[in-house]
């Protein structure tokens, strides 16, 4: 019975073991390369895993999408699947926009932001200007602690949008020393 499942599909088999291969070696590769990001940055670690969360999504559609192919669903069947879960996806993700919009403003931060966990910054918002130190940064927003001790959570889509100005480095680790005394 095995073996006649073997003989049947051997030629599958075998693409589904390179095909898992080499997508190990590309989520591997991925990965390295954010942390090599990470580290030359400095950036948290709850950063650099919140990229390894969206490598691991990618890798995993890729997979699908591979794994699909060589088992013999039809590029047209593929292809009519797809655009229906990407339509599905688009009108939901078009009901929630703010969501996505703050995604994609984390990630495009944790290749580019040039503040640090620790840092005080000034976001220069006529409106609502802030002046804090950089608590956390979540996939979704920024953690600010006001001089006050007030818990600010600012948006990340919004931060890209408004001037920053950073005004100490590490001022985390002064507020700290001060509370020691």
């Amino acid at each position: 019975m095995i073996e006649t499942f073997f003989f049947t599909y051997e030629k599958q088999i075998i693409w589904t073991a390179i095909v898992v291969f080499l997508l190990l070696i590309l989520r591997l590769g991925l990965k390295k390369s954010a942390n090599r990001i990470a580290k030359r940055d400095e950036l948290n670690y709850a950063r650099t895993k919140l990229i390894y969360k969206y490598i691991n999504v990618l890798v995993s559609f890729i997979a699908i999408f591979s794994l699909l192919l060589i088992w013999g669903v039809e590029i047209r069947e593929l292809t009519l699947i797809f655009s229906s879960v990407f339509a599905v996806i688009g009108i939901g993700l078009f009901a929630i926009w703010s969501v996505l919009s703050n995604i994609t403003s984390g990630v495009i931060m944790f290749f580019s932001f040039p503040y640090k966990i620790g840092d005080k910054i000034q976001i220069n918002d006529k409106d609502f200007p802030i002046t804090a130190i950089i608590e956390d940064i979540k996939a979704f927003q920024l953690h600010l602690r006001t001089e006050e001790g007030e818990l600010v959570t600012y948006p990340n889509n919004l931060l890209l949008q408004k001037s920053v100005t950073l005004l100490k480095k590490d001022a985390m680790l002064d507020r700290n020393e001060n509370t020691d005394r």
